[in-house]
């Protein structure tokens, strides 16, 4: 069933920006605090998956096979096969057309186990790093569940709601309901904190499928009554670990507290910490879960990690020589190559920025401080090419898509090692190769141990300093080979393989 015959086609994208949304305690004080009456509600349909005979025809060992070639882990009861084919995957055409019109060749595997969980109406949870696909995993089912139930009556709210950390995931993913929605018409509409909230009020009461929204302004909606969640029969909770890191849990707790018991919900995160495991356990029923790769912190394969101990005052000259190799060998292969560097504070943003361009960079800084207008205009600059070196804190360390970042200089470390792969999972997106370059100094000691088990795991080389490091701050090195380190142009590198 599609919903062609609707007489409205469009998609909604407000304009504005707050990392963390409005959430402060006055909103949690609110009427979200009283449980709606869900003792008498109507019946909703979940299930729509119809195994392709493909699918049923292959047997259990070579499923087995499949997943293993994949790295797709499963658990649950009656977990189905993966989809080989977008086809297999048996979505209606009007979903199927959109996604072969994208020119994708096949599934990744977060999608080729996914789909067919998704469909089937069960709560999942999905754990996979970034880049790995996982927002079509939970989109395309969506669609389909949307066409099959009652249309939107005024006064209704969404049917589906996703919840994301930051304003640059929440608009992500709305670009791609937009595109995949568009031949069933299904709207869809952003709402984040630090924008103004009149067109996003006025989106949510012409009336919209799909609410892609950060916790605490979907909380001001709520309270002022400017929306329900009455129809909500589709959760998606996206890059959970990140909501949580950010403070979320009261807010995610307020707004789950509205939304029907029997609810499908997708909660998706790229790590699996205690916290994760506590909020899935509250809030999805007997669910299926797909892991792909190890849930242990990894970084992705398609980076070469060069991991540099360095003096901290070495540091902006060896930047100097990084940045300049990298635009050197872009003029010679008349290409762009954007350059993300990671600095820790926006002061260290701003002064890194100015000094870059004082000695000829073409660099932009990106904080949370900016204007919408000029952070607005610094992406812009970023994407286009214009201005292919980003100096950014962390609060563009997830949800910011920006295709084809060639390196990730991490200038300063960050203060934690999962930081650290979400920082440098910024390049290497989508099956491309990619290169993060990281300053380690003496202050950053404690994060030897953590580092030391990702370099590792990606088969990376490992300076010999980051040892001696890890045993002075007590970090743990059971079963950890040393690997002899690379060579740079610099003191102290661990080399990468690959440039």
């Amino acid at each position: 069933m599609s919903r062609d015959d609707k007489n409205t086609s469009s998609s909604h994208t407000s304009f504005g920006y707050s990392p963390y949304g409005n959430s402060g305690n006055k909103a949690l004080e609110s009427k979200l605090k009283s449980r709606p009456d869900f003792s008498n509600l109507p019946a909703f349909e979940k299930n729509f998956y119809l195994e392709h005979p493909n699918v049923k025809a292959r047997s259990n060992e070579e499923i087995e096979e499949y997943r293993k070639k994949k790295n797709i882990h499963i658990s649950g009861d009656g977990v189905p096969k993966p989809v080989y084919t977008f086809e297999e995957a048996s979505f209606p055409s009007y979903v199927l057309s959109e996604v072969l019109k994208a020119g994708f060749t096949e599934p990744s595997p977060i999608q080729s186990q996914g789909w067919p969980m998704a469909l089937m109406g069960r709560d999942l949870i999905g754990l996979a790093e970034t880049g790995s696909g996982k927002t079509l995993a939970y989109l395309l089912p969506a669609i389909v569940h949307i066409n099959a139930q009652p249309y939107l009556e005024p006064g209704d709210g969404p049917i589906v709601l996703a919840l994301a950390p930051t304003r640059e995931l929440a608009v992500q993913i709305q670009q791609e309901c937009a595109r995949f929605g568009m031949s069933s018409k299904i709207k869809s509409t952003c709402i984040y904190g630090g924008a103004p909230k009149g067109p996003q009020i006025r989106d949510l009461r012409t009336g919209v499928e799909i609410v892609i929204a950060t916790p605490g302004r979907l909380i001001d909606m709520l309270d002022s009554r400017c929306t329900n969640l009455k129809r909500v029969t589709y959760l998606v909770l996206d890059e959970a670990d990140r909501m949580l890191d950010m403070g979320f849990e009261p807010q995610i707790k307020a707004i789950v507290s509205q939304i029907r018991p029997d609810r499908q919900t997708l909660l998706w995160s790229a790590t699996w910490p205690n916290e994760v495991k506590a909020i899935a356990a509250a809030f999805l029923k007997d669910p299926y879960q797909v892991t792909i790769g190890s849930q242990d912190l990894k970084a992705n394969h398609n980076i070469s990690q060069v991991v540099e101990v360095i003096e901290e005052a070495d540091k902006y000259p060896r930047a100097l020589k990084v940045l300049g190799r990298e635009m050197t060998a872009a003029a010679k292969a008349n290409a762009t190559h954007r350059i993300l560097v990671f600095a820790e504070t926006k002061k260290g943003c701003d002064d890194l920025t100015r000094r870059l361009r004082t000695d000829g960079f073409p660099a932009l800084g990106l904080h949370g401080d900016k204007s919408q207008q000029e952070r607005d205009w610094v992406l812009a600059e970023f994407k286009n090419g214009t201005h292919p070196i980003m100096i950014a804190t962390d609060v563009a360390a997830r949800g910011l898509d920006v295709k084809d970042v060639k390196m990730v200089l991490n200038f300063d470390m960050p203060n934690a090692a999962e930081d650290y792969v979400h920082r440098i999972g910024r390049t290497g997106r989508a099956g491309a190769k990619g290169v993060a370059h990281s300053f380690f100094t003496t202050a950053n000691a404690r994060l030897a141990g953590q580092i030391i088990s990702v370099l590792k795991e990606a088969d990376q080389p490992i300076p010999p300093q980051l040892f001696q490091y890890a045993e002075v701050s007590g970090g743990v090195l059971t079963g950890l080979g040393q690997k002899k380190s690379g060579t740079d142009d610099g003191g102290g590198v661990g080399g990468s393989k690959t440039h």
